[in-house]
């Protein structure tokens, strides 16, 4: 996004939803960019780091699920203010592990958790942020991929369309030259999730818990032979898969079925 003719700086803002904010606490790692940062944007909300707010936002970056009704409220006031909006890690993008719940009946949910104060706290599946509103861009990962981040971050205050991948984390260890933990006897589900975290486990020794949810037209007749071959079921790879992606899996209701 360019300065416009007052050469005013963009002004950003960033929010949290249901989320542990482990990617809002992560951007206050970028020690080295925090100066850059500031030098091109104006930063006019950030509860982890400010208390100052604004009236608009040229961009928004949205970390969490929606998961309350208060929520929803939240998130269309931030939308009719920002003229740029981005999810912001996987909870945001797609519900991430908050969506394990809707798995089970809500208010069963709401009872384990608050007991006999249950209906004290309005509660409703939880839903990534567009659901209920348009995301112009996202940045996956749990937490969000630093690199992926800053490619974003600067593409968008320099106006500019940021580059989203769309292709396996394989086709990342390929490029890095690792080798397939699949064939060391690991679970992996590397094959059918989103890169553009440089493949940062398997590079170091673990195995891609798909964090960064699944590629878009996943071929999943492949990916469970794929694992039928190296020993693994089918129910073993969907409980794994819904550690970060109920709701996906939700849209394509057709896994595991004949």
């Amino acid at each position: 996004m360019s300065q416009n003719k007052t050469n005013e700086k963009p002004k950003v803002a960033f929010f949290d939803f249901t989320s542990c904010e482990g990617c809002q606490l992560n951007k206050l790692n970028f020690e080295n960019e925090l100066l850059d940062f500031l030098e091109y944007v104006d930063i006019v909300e950030f509860r982890e780091a400010m208390d100052d707010k604004a009236e608009e936002y040229d961009i928004a970056f949205v970390e969490g699920s929606i998961s309350t009704p208060t929520c929803i409220e939240r998130i269309y006031d931030i939308r009719r203010r920002s003229k740029i909006l981005v999810a912001l890690g996987q909870c945001a993008v797609t519900g991430g592990i908050n969506a394990m719940r809707n798995d089970q009946p809500l208010e069963k949910v709401q009872e384990e958790v608050y007991g006999e104060h249950k209906y004290l706290f309005p509660s409703i599946p939880a839903l990534p942020v567009s659901a209920i509103v348009k995301v112009d861009y996202e940045v996956r990962g749990c937490p969000m991929s630093p690199p992926e981040y800053l490619h974003v971050f600067k593409s968008l205050v320099l106006g500019r369309k940021p580059e989203i991948k769309d292709y396996a984390v394989c086709v990342e260890c390929k490029l890095k030259e690792n080798e397939c933990v699949l064939e060391k006897g690991m679970f992996c589900l590397g094959p059918i999730t989103r890169a553009g975290c440089d493949a940062i486990c398997p590079t170091n020794g673990q195995y891609c818990t798909g964090c960064r949810g699944l590629v878009s037209n996943v071929n999943k007749d492949g990916a469970i032979e794929m694992l039928k071959q190296h020993g693994f079921s089918l129910e073993e790879a969907l409980k794994r898969m819904k550690m970060f992606n109920t709701n996906e899996l939700e849209k394509e209701i057709c896994w595991g079925k004949e």
